[in-house]
């Protein structure tokens, strides 16, 4: 797993799972704490997710608005969109474009 960017857009790419969760939190944490306004995660490079990525992604949503600022999704690969959809998560996190549900091929 990789974070490279800014206090404003992150790019994630790799495997954000238990073995990356840690440093992810950390990064997100710094990114989150040192800017203002909408941070961007572009997730267009990441591989896959488990619970432990996603609980890191949701943990991060909740301090961007501690901090007033707001955690946003930018490219998110289909079969993420999909475990979104699947977890009701879509419903609470600012996804760019939105999750196109109906065009999401069924499991």
């Amino acid at each position: 797993m990789y974070i490279r960017g800014d206090h404003a857009e992150l790019v994630v790419g790799g495997r954000l799972d238990v073995r990356s969760a840690a440093d992810a939190r950390t990064a997100l944490h710094a990114a989150l704490d040192d800017g203002i306004g909408d941070l961007v995660l572009d997730l267009s490079e990441l591989d896959s997710w488990d619970a432990t990525g996603l609980g890191v992604i949701m943990g991060a949503h909740r301090r961007a608005g501690r901090c007033g600022r707001r955690l946003v999704l930018r490219r998110v690969p289909p079969q993420m969109q999909r475990l979104l959809v699947a977890t009701r998560l879509h419903r609470i996190l600012a996804i760019e474009g939105g999750v196109g549900v109906e065009s999401l091929p069924r499991v």
